[in-house]
């Protein structure tokens, strides 16, 4: 019952998503405001993610929380349904990142459900349903805009979420039991000293940099870019398809075949070249065999980086602080998730809307330079 009604959580958030840009576009808004909106997203998140863990925590009960970011869900997408402006636009999509910041206690809610030992199946089984929801709402949201026009993907999101209500009741907050996992997100005590763990800080600086690109590209500006190079509302599913399929692919890849035979930081200096290389392409990507081909490759380097960067955040941090770590590493990469699309946004329209994916390459090839430098730094030591 609770992976259906997250399964039902994160589709009603990303069906929409294919057509948010150019939704507001479409409304009359301004490069740096379509930014504005895509980026709250993540403000929200970064503002919001580590008060709903400690709140959490200081009454000791999840399902609550669940229960309040299925509603904001459904707000979200029913306030995008029933208004037609800019300003509740805005509000619409900052109350889907409110939604979003309350995952932290999705997630320790469904590891209470395990022993210690089963931990890494709860969470991967979690991580694949949402993979599966983005895989869903990101493919069918262009084919329902085509066919029903600009609000039924939010009335879609809505009614979604609602079902992830009325599912979220019958949702079970289970008593600690011996052997399970202690229920924990974010310590305010801890912040400071998991912030000090020099792999985290590294390893968040480059979540950063990679939700910076993810965030400006595929969730950002590359659904309005497709349009405007000849593509329609419909062709954008097969675009969705041909990010998430390959991205997908490469988050089992990443662990089986890449990191066993590169180890991690040239693994991810390699994810991070993939990403830079087919970002920087999709400007240049002519005729729809192309915008397809970029989006496989920009799919697959992303999808290489996201798990590696996930498991390497709380490696280096112990058993009693590793949730701590995973809340901070949360709350810390919504900034790329913020600061890329607002900053894009702004870029276009300074200059032009392919500039927004020159920035966004930029930033990969910052990630490829911070590598760099601390693996010379530690090879000096």
């Amino acid at each position: 019952m609770f992976l259906i009604a997250s399964f039902f959580f994160w589709l009603s958030l990303f069906i929409y998503m294919p057509i948010l840009s150019p939704y507001v576009e479409q409304l009359g808004g301004a490069y740096s405001f379509v930014g504005l909106v895509l980026g709250s997203y993540g403000l929200m998140q970064f503002l919001c993610r580590i008060p709903i863990g400690l709140v959490s925590d200081m009454v000791q009960r999840r399902k609550p929380f669940v229960m309040i970011g299925m509603a904001a869900a459904m707000g979200s997408g029913w306030l995008f349904a029933l208004t037609n402006s800019l300003g509740w636009a805005l509000v619409a999509r900052a109350l889907a990142g409110v939604a979003a910041a309350t995952w932290v206690v999705f997630t320790v809610l469904y590891a209470s459900y395990f022993r210690s030992e089963d931990i890494h199946r709860a969470m991967g089984q979690i991580s694949l349903v949402v993979v599966l929801a983005q895989l869903v709402g990101m493919t069918a949201g262009g084919s329902i805009v085509d066919r029903w026009g600009w609000h039924a993907p939010f009335w879609a999101g809505g009614c979604l979420a609602a079902v992830g209500v009325v599912l979220s009741i019958s949702i079970k907050e289970s008593k600690q039991s011996e052997g399970s996992v202690r229920p924990q997100t974010v310590q305010l005590k801890d912040l400071l000293s998991v912030m000090k763990e020099p792999l985290l800080l590294k390893v968040s600086v480059l979540s950063v940099l990679a939700h910076g690109i993810i965030f400006t590209t595929i969730f950002g500006f590359t659904p309005a870019y497709a349009l405007r190079t000849g593509l329609n509302e419909n062709d954008l599913s097969l675009l969705m398809v041909c990010f998430m399929i390959p991205h997908a692919i490469a988050t089992v890849f990443i662990g089986k075949t890449v990191v066993p035979l590169l180890g991690k930081w040239r693994s991810l200096a390699i994810a991070f070249f993939g990403s830079a290389l087919f970002t920087f392409l999709i400007p240049v990507a002519s005729g729809s065999l192309f915008v397809y081909i970029v989006q496989i490759g920009s799919g697959f380097f992303l999808g290489l980086l996201f798990p590696l960067l996930l498991g390497m955040s709380i490696e280096s941090v112990d058993d009693a602080r590793k949730a701590t770590a995973m809340g901070t590493y949360q709350a810390i990469y919504a900034i790329g998730m913020f600061g890329g699309p607002y900053l894009a946004g702004i870029v276009n329209e300074l200059i032009a809307l392919p500039f927004a994916f020159y920035f966004a390459g930029t930033l990969g090839l910052i990630a490829i330079g911070l590598i760099a430098v601390w693996k010379q730094k530690e090879h000096s030591r």
